[in-house]
């Protein structure tokens, strides 16, 4: 049997310890020793990745932003369905996480960092989306946590609770995209986002593709076009 090998540690804001491990070309990141994200079962990011991309052209330059950086499955996704005009931000609460995409994990998913379409940066994504201007993105693509319900830090609820999705409306371009990667189903989180001017779509999703069945919800909402102010009356 072939070892497992720590190959970094970091600790959360939290206090929680996130370990990077390495088994037999395979890796995975864990908190406080439950598996976070493995790199056998990451088809559901990959999708979530094509499905924040879907209504965008290649010939464009859309501008993206990608919540959570993880093993980079998401953003790979990303650069493959999009042209050299686009644009993607990806805000990575940890630091840490950054590296070790750029050390260790340069054969799994490539150099994807160092692509000049990405803007990696090390921060909370709330601050991001509060220092963008209305209607900054064509989407916006979350995989923080284990989504709306949070596991890794329990201020990651403020994302998903209703003003989380009004910062996040008002990043979007009108009729931009946002993409969540949820857990399991959350119908009161559905709730928020129509509540919030989405229009919502609730895919079930595998982790690998063999799988016999869905194991994790992807939410793509797209946002209404919203409506210009009346006019005063004369």
């Amino acid at each position: 049997m072939k070892p497992t090998h720590k190959l970094a540690e970091a600790a959360t804001p939290e206090g929680r310890t996130l370990t990077l491990t390495e088994h037999d070309g395979a890796y995975c990141i864990r908190i406080n020793g439950e598996i976070l994200m493995h790199s056998q079962t990451s088809a559901s990011e990959r999708l979530l990745g094509q499905m924040g991309c879907a209504r965008l052209s290649e010939s464009a330059k859309p501008r993206l932003l990608i919540g959570g950086l993880g093993l980079g499955f998401t953003l790979k996704a990303v650069l493959e369905a999009l042209g050299s005009g686009a644009r993607v931000e990806v805000a990575e609460l940890l630091p840490e996480v950054i590296e070790w995409n750029r050390q260790f994990l340069s054969e799994l998913n490539g150099s994807v960092l160092e692509d000049p379409r990405v803007h990696p940066r090390a921060e909370d994504v709330v601050k991001t989306l509060e220092r963008a201007s209305r209607g900054t993105y064509d989407a916006i693509l979350l995989d923080i946590d284990n989504g709306p319900t949070a596991m890794v830090q329990k201020v990651n609820a403020r994302l998903y609770d209703r003003r989380g999705l009004k910062r996040l409306a008002k990043a979007l371009k009108p009729c931009g995209r946002l993409a969540v990667w949820s857990a399991s189903r959350d119908t009161m989180f559905e709730e928020r986002l129509t509540l919030s001017g989405f229009e919502i779509e609730v895919v079930p999703a595998k982790l690998h593709p063999n799988a016999k069945r869905a194991s994790c919800i992807l939410y793509s909402a797209d946002l209404i076009r919203r409506r210009p102010p009346p006019s005063a009356p004369l």
